[in-house]
């Protein structure tokens, strides 16, 4: 199993070293034929993670399981939504972190048993908010990339490919995935704090988790308002984008780093 962490690594790195030197431009040559190398790693990918995860003895949510399904699904939404074929620069930042996430459960086992194994309902809460993470960050990603080919066009330096869609309607595919994240992570919330007790045998309390949860909501909501109500765009939306994902990830993955690998819990 750890030759097959490798494989799905050697996958990803392949795809994002074909991507980094055109990294703004649409991939040509090698560039497209190694798209399809990413379902095979995605497909790999699915495989080693499960593994990792589903136990005899129940789940296991361990940091490096998470993170390495966090990063699995990252890749999974930019290829499935297009992003790596329209802007490669998306695929030069999601899978070389994918490709470390894929090896992390090999290199560092750290078990940590989900106790709610049996209990589909928290499973199910628990895989929409990771899904809701992945787009977010998937998001955050392309707004970075967006961000940089506005400030080259306005500096002059424009590419001569035209392969790539314009910026008005990569911007407005950014705001539906934005909105796809932002229901699915409503949903997550709001069945965890109406339903803990009936998904996880106890009433919600203010954990670190829950507080940037719920700011993290609250910063893309705020973003929905202003992009509906002023038109936000470019650097004014990247700002909430950054500012809510990193919330998010400091939420779920930056609580688990620390009651985990800091506290040994």
């Amino acid at each position: 199993m750890i030759l097959l962490h490798a494989v799905v690594a050697a996958l990803y790195a392949i795809a994002a070293w074909t991507r980094w030197p055109r990294a703004t431009e649409p991939p040509t040559g090698l560039a497209r034929t190694a798209l399809w190398f990413v379902p095979v790693a995605l497909v790999l990918h699915a495989i080693v993670i499960a593994h990792s995860i589903f136990r005899d003895d129940g789940l296991d949510l361990s940091f490096s399981n998470a993170l390495s399904l966090v990063t699995g699904l990252c890749a999974l939404v930019a290829w499935a939504s297009g992003l790596l074929a329209t802007l490669p620069g998306v695929g030069a930042v999601v899978l070389p972190i994918a490709a470390v996430g894929s090896v992390l459960p090999a290199l560092w086992a750290n078990p940590h048993r989900f106790p709610y194994a049996d209990a589909p309902w928290a499973t199910a809460h628990i895989a929409v908010a990771l899904v809701a993470y992945a787009l977010f960050v998937v998001a955050a990603l392309q707004a970075l990339v967006l961000t940089g080919i506005e400030n080259q066009l306005h500096r002059g330096l424009t590419t001569s490919r035209t392969e790539t869609p314009p910026l008005l309607t990569l911007e407005r595919y950014l705001f539906r995935l934005i909105v796809t994240g932002f229901v699915l992570l409503t949903l997550a919330l709001a069945s965890g704090i109406l339903f803990s007790e009936q998904l996880f045998g106890k009433p919600v309390t203010f954990t670190h988790k829950n507080v940037f949860s719920v700011a993290g909501w609250a910063v893309f909501a705020v973003l929905l308002v202003g992009r509906w109500r002023y038109g936000w765009r470019g650097r004014s939306a990247l700002k909430w984008i950054l500012a809510g994902t990193l919330l998010l990830l400091l939420g779920y993955l930056g609580s688990k780093f620390v009651v985990e690998v800091l506290l040994h819990r």
